[in-house]
């Protein structure tokens, strides 16, 4: 595993060496960045479920403002601080320890322009995990949700996936959050 491309290009990130860690791979790392591209630079990024936390960092690495990566897991959380420390990048971001079910109480708030999830593939409630990240996007914001490809992607009340990219057995789809649309006079 390595950074793909932006200031930490090519250096290489650790891996975990338990079971049950599944990290995102270069190459869909690689897809979602190129089809992000054009809304990275100045973002705020969450990194649900991160891991390694190579898509947090390799947001950072391609210019977001900040990051907040979060993972349950303290080895994973450790592995999180060694690999944004080897990058860099520590200084730009934020690791926290908690389930995704906190992260709204954790952030006191915050919202983000780039929301990132990627549960472990054999968690059977998506809609719930996407229905608790929904408060969390900025408008005109966009979440990713990383799945298993043999997995249709949930649909959420108001919010279908605009796009899904396949590679391997892995997906991602992407669910935009358009910007609320200013009240029209009709006088006018």
């Amino acid at each position: 595993m390595r950074i793909i491309a932006g200031t930490c290009r090519g250096r290489p990130l650790k891996a975990p060496t338990w079971e049950g860690l599944r990290p995102s791979s270069d190459r869909l790392r690689e897809t979602l960045f190129n089809i992000l591209a054009p809304r990275v630079v100045g973002a705020r990024v969450l990194d649900l479920f991160a891991g390694t936390g190579a898509v947090g960092i390799e947001a950072l690495s391609r210019g977001a403002a900040g990051a907040v990566l979060v993972e349950h897991d303290p080895r994973a959380v450790r592995l999180i601080e060694e690999n944004a420390a080897r990058c860099g990048v520590a200084d730009r971001c934020v690791i926290i320890r908690a389930t995704a079910e906190e992260v709204a109480h954790r952030t006191r708030g915050a919202r983000f322009d780039i929301v990132f999830l990627d549960p472990p593939y054999a968690l059977h409630d998506l809609g719930a995990i996407l229905r608790s990240a929904g408060p969390l996007i900025e408008p005109a914001g966009v979440l990713v949700l990383e799945h298993a490809r043999r997995r249709e992607p949930p649909l959420l009340a108001s919010h279908r996936p605009a796009r899904t990219v396949r590679s391997g057995d892995s997906a991602l789809s992407f669910y935009d959050f358009p910007a609320a649309t200013p009240p029209t006079n009709e006088h006018e």
